[in-house]
């Protein structure tokens, strides 16, 4: 556990809760690192059947901790070794999302297997609007499971969507009132506890399919994503944010 990463533990499920709502629950690299070990915890115990992921406050996820993410390699680090970690979790991911939910904040969803989400629940995956591209494979995810136009209005525009509209895409499994969001996600958490384990496991491995292309997308999406960070229009998108202004992007030509 770290600041910002608070653990618990309820019969069969380990709860990971982000922690910083001053922040809106933007992520750092210590808090990254706490998420990742959680998951290795869960992924080795044979008490653990489920994880359940929720945010404090009003707000779920707002992406990374800008600051902190720019203030070194370490950051870059540890949020890939966290994508890495979830893409590869082999047990069930339950998540509790209320407010918003931005960049990894809604990337991380696609690797969970039940998602609910409050009326206000806003996900907004901005990567190129800051000079930079997807990652946890959503370039991936997210056209088979909303298809090609909804994806692309949300990659390439950055357009936000909501709670209802996530539920007819397919993103979310339901949408469940703000005062019973988290209950309601760990009477689900614990449902799957009492399922048959290996009837469950081996079903959730046959819905995931053959990850071999996704740990492929999420290499290269990792790859470029370093690259762009590196480039003139993610500088300017960057300063433009902490400046609070509109960025201009210059033109190759």
């Amino acid at each position: 556990m770290s600041e910002g990463i608070v653990l618990a533990e309820n019969e069969g499920v380990i709860e990971i809760h982000i922690d910083r709502p001053d922040k809106k629950n933007a992520l750092t690299t210590a808090m990254y690192r706490s998420m990742t070990a959680a998951l290795a915890d869960a992924s080795c115990r044979s008490d653990v059947s489920a994880v359940l992921i929720a945010g404090r406050g009003s707000d779920f996820c707002a992406g990374n901790d800008l600051k902190d993410f720019m203030a070194g390699p370490q950051g870059g680090e540890a949020a890939f070794e966290f994508i890495r970690a979830i893409a590869a979790f082999d047990k069930p991911i339950v998540a509790a999302v209320q407010g918003l939910a931005v960049g990894i904040g809604t990337t991380m969803l696609f690797h969970c297997d039940l998602v609910y989400a409050a009326p206000d629940a806003r996900f907004i995956m901005p990567f190129v609007n800051l000079g930079i591209v997807p990652e946890a494979g959503s370039s991936l995810l997210a056209p088979a499971t909303m298809g090609y136009a909804k994806a692309a209005a949300m990659l390439l525009l950055g357009d936000p969507m909501d709670a209802e509209a996530a539920d007819r895409a397919g993103l979310i499994s339901c949408v469940v009132p703000s005062d019973v969001l988290l209950d309601h996600a760990r009477k689900k958490a614990a449902a799957l506890t009492s399922r048959p384990p290996q009837a469950l496991a081996a079903t959730r491995a046959l819905l995931k399919g053959n990850r071999d292309e996704l740990y492929a997308r999420i290499d290269e999406e990792g790859r470029l994503f370093m690259e762009t960070m590196q480039s003139a229009e993610a500088r300017e998108a960057f300063t433009a944010f902490f400046e609070k202004r509109a960025p201009v992007f210059r033109r190759p030509f």
